[in-house]
């Protein structure tokens, strides 16, 4: 199968996931894009979706999904998303897409969080993906510095000859040359630098179920 059939895949199979009846928190990217598809199958037995982009908002709403504000919701059953890379113990590297803070606040929000990913997204260590982080435009120097000290180059995500912009109003910071050997402590640090909205290491929040593509079908993997 296709990379793409892959995804079609998992998105179709993470249907099982959803509650009818409750709201469902769904991410952003590729992927995910296969599993709104599916869930408009389904969507008259859900209230409706706490979205975690502005493209994955305008395909729900494209499709009759309601899309619910995360203020309005007090808490959420599960959260379906796509990752760049995710490890043997659940945790992953997101923010290709550049949705990753809020990505992160639906992410906290639920109960469970059902990765669904194509095989080349299992990694033994993370780090090879370009790490996105989010950051406060005037600290996007001395950031790209500060991951230099750790041994990373840091580049300012370009989209049209401009920085990207994302959602929040902030650019992103793509990282390479890292190995990620302790997820946690690495989020927990970077998180603390002075100008990081997010940092792309999903560690705290990580996987419950990862649906991982195959030739051979969807592997369920736990965490």
């Amino acid at each position: 199968m296709t990379q793409d059939e892959l995804k079609a895949l998992v998105g179709q199979a993470a249907l099982q996931y959803v509650t009818p009846g409750e709201v469902v928190g769904v991410g952003t990217g590729s992927t995910v894009n296969k599993f709104i598809d599916a869930l408009a199958s389904i969507k008259d037995r859900i209230p409706g979706a706490v979205s975690s982009s502005e493209a994955s908002t305008a395909r729900l709403k494209a499709l009759g999904i309601p899309v619910l504000e995360a203020s309005a919701v007090e808490g959420l059953s599960v959260y379906i998303d796509g990752a760049d890379e995710i490890d043997a113990k659940g945790y992953m590297v997101k923010g290709g897409g550049a949705a990753l803070t809020r990505e992160k606040i639906v992410a906290a929000m639920s109960g469970r969080f059902v990765c669904i990913a194509d095989e080349s997204k299992m990694v033994p260590v993370l780090g090879a993906f370009p790490l996105p982080v989010e950051v406060i435009p005037m600290a996007a120097a001395r950031l790209a510095r500060q991951f230099g000290a750790m041994g990373g180059s840091a580049k300012l995500r370009i989209k049209d000859g401009h920085p990207l912009v994302t959602d929040n109003g902030q650019h992103i910071l793509d990282v390479t040359g890292l190995k990620i050997g302790d997820p946690l402590a690495f989020e927990c640090e970077v998180n603390q630098w002075p100008g990081v909205v997010t940092v792309g290491v999903f560690a705290h929040q990580k996987a419950s179920v990862c649906l991982l593509g195959t030739p051979g079908g969807v592997r369920t993997l736990t965490f």
